[in-house]
This record gives structure tokens, C-alpha cells and sequence, in this order.
């Protein structure tokens, strides 16, 4: 069975190109029409999604579709989907339709807890959901437990990595590579101090401990690492301590609702120095809530998007003309869990759990959006991809630079 991959022609990063694609999609992070995303039972628009049957394999996914991150959540369906009509026009896999199953995770890991176990009695032989590390993490044992090997496309933090679980495998960058990207840059720019603000996630806390840990040897210094909480309006404390230390650079690793609140606090405290903001927070909410004088010129360390490569106006295209708007953060990356999935399904000529996982660790130069798939003995990309975006004039983030260029 042959599993459809995206035209790829080149990985290098070309700015006309990205002009011009943006222009039309909204660029990174662009947030598009509710009512043009997919629901949350992930189907889209049910045009031609292969109909369930008993013989179907059935993947599932947790995606935030309701919550703070809710935008996200149908980006994600919606690649995945893309991806499964495509396989199942295709001939499916092992000659048998596949089935997307969706479950609300809002970022909560209560409620994570819940939808894993609602897909499990429903018959998934695999996990391609995962957005929110903090509640990713406590699904590991229910999911993996009952037998289901997990590609996970969005949630990174290295406490994924640090379970060891055999079944689990991360095809975004991890909080590692994507701290090393937000250092990279710190240090191409000459800057020498840097406060570092999380809002106490796994997530979030991992992203400021790793950059720590690794500007220990460095020319880069960190004045003051803080935890938030993310539920508060009022950042006046915090805003405080940052202006009391005067950094070069404020880095928010949490997600997009509380850094745009700090990033317009700071902005409006008389904060002049660089603002730099993880991929939680890479989507358009986070300028509409900055305001336009704190989200000018501000930054993101986010995974390249089609808008940033070249070789993938095809695929922008079928996806915005199934789902009446462009992709969106992470919908890439969904996609090419499905793919994964199916290969290894594929190549283990079975639906069975272990005999999947032994399959994915095989995988050795599957092209992907983020380029050929070899995983780490720790089930991890071998190369990160992450590239510094920035804050365009319509409020979208797009693509600035690539720290492998420095």
C-alpha cells in the first residue's frame, strides 16, 4: 500500500515565498472562521470521509476543542482527516479503511483522562492526539496500557521523553531543541540577559529549565525565571520583577491568553526590550490580545509550517478547499501522524500494539513536513526544526529566520 506523502521539492526556507503564501493563508498562526474548521468529531465536512464500519482501524485523537488552547484542537482534526481521505482513496491500510475518533482533552488533564479512556472502549489501535503536555502526560499509562502505541504531533515536553515509554513517540520538536532555538537566538542578537516566564505546566516550566540548564556555559544569562498563573489577569508582580532586572529579553514559554496579557503589560510598564513568546502562544489571539503597540515586533520559536517551505502550495490548497480555510498551527503535524501511523501499520503488517511500536522505530527517512523521519533511541525527532517567527503587520506570526543559518 502506498501512503501518500506531501510534495515536497525543497526545505529551504524562501521569504517571496512565504510572502506570497501568507498573504493568502493568513500566515502562522492565523486564526481562521470557526465555522470553517472541522467539529470536534473530527469528520470535516463529511464530503467524502470513508464510512465506519466494524472492519475499519480506528486511530484516536485528544485535541483541545474546548478551553483556552480550543483553537487548536480543530487545526489538528482537520490534518488528521486530511490525511486519512487521502489514504483511504488510496486503497487504505491493509486493505481496510481508516477511522478518525476524536475526544475533547481540554488541556485539562482530568478531562484528558476521560477522553483516553472513552477511546480506548472504542477500539483505537492508535493514539495521533496530543497537544497540551501537562494533559498528555497523565494519558500515557491508560492508552499505552491498553495496548495503543502513541504519535504524538504537538505536545513536546521532555517529561514525555522522560517516561521511557516504549510506545510513546514525539513528532514535533522537543522542549530541548526549541529552548536551543530560543538560545541560538539570544545569542546571534548579542543579548546577554534573559527573564524567562512560564505559567507552571509541564509544558511551560520544562521550556524555562531547559534553556537554563543550557545557557550554563553560555554568554547568555538568566536574571530571573518566574512562574504565573495563567488564570490571572493582574501581572503586575511579575511585570515588576522584569523591569527591576531589565533584561534583553522576556521569553513566555506558557500558552497564548496570559502572554498576551504580560506581553501588553510589560509593553504599557515601559518594558522596551525584546519580547519572545514559545509556540503555546504562537496564534493570532495572542496579538488581538496584546494590542497592536505591545504584539509589534514580537516573537516566537515555533516548528516550520507549509507557509515557511517551499513545494507545499498543493497542500495548502487541498486543505483549504475541504475545510474553507487555511491550516492553522499543528495542523502538519497531525497530518503526519496519520501517516506515520499508517506506515508502520504497514510495515508491521498488523494492527497489534507492540508489533506497531517495534514498526516505528524502524521508520528510517519517511519524508514528513519537518523532513525524513529516524527516530532517537528516546522516540524523538533527530532534528528539532524550529525557526524564530515574528509578528507580521495583520497580527499573524510568520517566518523571520532559521537558527541553523547563524
Amino acid at each position: 500500500m502506498k501512503i501518500p506523502c506531501p510534495r515536497i521539492l525543497a526545505f529551504t526556507v524562501v521569504c517571496t515565498a512565504i510572502v506570497a503564501i501568507a498573504g493568502c493563508s493568513g500566515g502562522v498562526g492565523g486564526s481562521g472562521d470557526a465555522d470553517t474548521q472541522a467539529s470536534a468529531d473530527g469528520t470535516g465536512d463529511g464530503t467524502d470521509q470513508a464510512p465506519a464500519d466494524s472492519a475499519a482501524i480506528k486511530l484516536g485523537m485528544l485535541a483541545p476543542f474546548s478551553g483556552s488552547e480550543s483553537a487548536f484542537g480543530p487545526y489538528m482534526a482537520n490534518g488528521a482527516t486530511l490525511a486519512i481521505d487521502e489514504i483511504n482513496a488510496d486503497g487504505g491500510v491493509l486493505g481496510r479503511q481508516l477511522e478518525l475518533i476524536t475526544e475533547d482533552d481540554a488541556c485539562d488533564a482530568t478531562t484528558a483522562v476521560a477522553g483516553a479512556n472513552k477511546l480506548t472502549t472504542q477500539g483505537i489501535v492508535a493514539s495521533v492526539g496530543g497537544y497540551c503536555s501537562s494533559s498528555a502526560v497523565p494519558t500515557v499509562d491508560i492508552l499505552t496500557g491498553s495496548g495503543v502505541p502513541m504519535v504524538i504531533p504537538a505536545a513536546n515536553s521532555n517529561q514525555l521523553v522522560d517516561l521511557g515509554n516504549p510506545k510513546v513517540f514525539l513528532i514535533n520538536g522537543t522542549g530541548t531543541q526549541q529552548a536551543a532555538a530560543a538560545l541560538a537566538y539570544a545569542k546571534h542578537e548579542g543579548l546577554s540577559t534573559v527573564a524567562l516566564l512560564h505559567d507552571n505546566s509541564s509544558y511551560s516550566k520544562d521550556l524555562a529549565d531547559s534553556f537554563n540548564a543550557q545557557a550554563e556555559d553560555s554568554t547568555v544569562s538568566s536574571v530571573l525565571t518566574e512562574g504565573v498563573n495563567k488564570d490571572e489577569k493582574d501581572f503586575s508582580a511579575t511585570v515588576n520583577n522584569v523591569l527591576a532586572e531589565n533584561p534583553d529579553l522576556v521569553w513566555w514559554t506558557g500558552y497564548y491568553e496570559a502572554g498576551g496579557l504580560i506581553a501588553k503589560q510589560l509593553r504599557d510598564a515601559g518594558y522596551a526590550g525584546q519580547i519572545m513568546v514559545a509556540d503555546g502562544s504562537v496564534d493570532a489571539k495572542l496579538a488581538e490580545i496584546a494590542g497592536p503597540q505591545a504584539s509589534q515586533g514580537l516573537l516566537g520559536t515555533f516548528t516550520q509550517t507549509p507557509d515557511m517551505l517551499e513545494g507545499h502550495d498543493d497542500w495548502i490548497s487541498s486543505y483549504t478547499e475541504k475545510f474553507g480555510g487555511p491550516p492553522g498551527p499543528y495542523s502538519t503535524q497531525a497530518y503526519d501522524a496519520v501517516r506515520v501511523v499508517a506506515q508502520a501499520i504497514t510495515d508491521a503488517g498488523s494492527t497489534d500494539g507492540d508489533a506497531v511500536a517495534t514498526a516505528l522505530e524502524a521508520i528510517d527517512g519517511m519524508e514528513l513536513f519537518s523532513g525524513p523521519l529516524k527516530f532517537t533511541p528516546q522516540h524523538t525527532l533527530s532534528s528539532g526544526g524550529f525557526v524564530v517567527v515574528e509578528v507580521g503587520p495583520d497580527g499573524t506570526f510568520v517566518f523571520k529566520e532559521n537558527p541553523v543559518d547563524y
